[in-house]
């Protein structure tokens, strides 16, 4: 072979190098046992649909008492959000949690944690929440949000009334309830609660 001829048969040689990369880049769907067709490439693509990788998750949110343990039509319009919510409708426990300022005694804050907690309860058994799914712990002042003073002692209102609030946690179904993941401080304000239950009235 000569010097002339080495050109078009290095050129042959690509045309049909590159008929086989396209022919082998075409390959057929394979058809599985169901009679789909399916691709055989990039398996890794083939994944699972977002919304089964989703985990359901609680509602939380909080009802604020600017003063003493009544409803205010702001607590009213949330917790109207809240019982259409599709975590109390599809029947999540709930968990009540009640907090004062620190503006009284720790008798009378505790008393008035339990009467703010309790007023959500009411209301949200008004509206069809059976009992049996609520739980009401109080926490009087031990957990504020804000200070409840400034820095030379007077009393901060702002902030005495952010932490008169009630937090309300609704479990989303298939998480375990509320009561059941209570923290340190949940377990013994409850324990303080039942002992007083079962302590005989003087």
């Amino acid at each position: 072979m000569n010097r002339f001829t080495i050109k078009p048969v290095a050129a042959l040689f690509a045309v049909l190098a590159l008929a086989a990369c396209e022919q082998e880049g075409r390959q057929e769907p394979v058809e599985s046992s169901d009679g789909e067709a399916r691709s055989i490439f990039r398996p890794e693509f083939q994944v699972e649909p977002i919304e089964e990788l989703t985990t359901p998750s609680p509602l939380e949110t909080q009802i604020l008492f600017p003063e003493g343990t009544t409803l205010t039509e702001e607590a009213l319009a949330e917790l109207a959000t809240v019982i259409v919510s599709p975590q109390v409708t599809e029947g999540g426990a709930i968990v009540l949690r009640g907090h004062s300022d620190a503006g009284g005694s720790d008798e009378a804050n505790m008393r008035a944690s339990q009467e703010r907690a309790s007023a959500v309860r009411e209301w949200l058994l008004d509206n069809g929440v059976s009992e049996d799914r609520i739980t009401i712990i109080a926490f009087g002042e031990q957990n504020p949000v804000q200070p409840n003073a400034l820095p030379d002692g007077t009393p901060y209102e702002e902030g005495r009334a952010a932490n008169r609030r009630v937090e309300i946690e609704v479990a989303a179904k298939g998480t375990p309830a509320p009561e059941e993941t209570r923290t340190l401080a949940e377990t013994l304000a409850s324990s303080d609660e039942d002992a007083e239950s079962d302590t005989p009235s003087q």
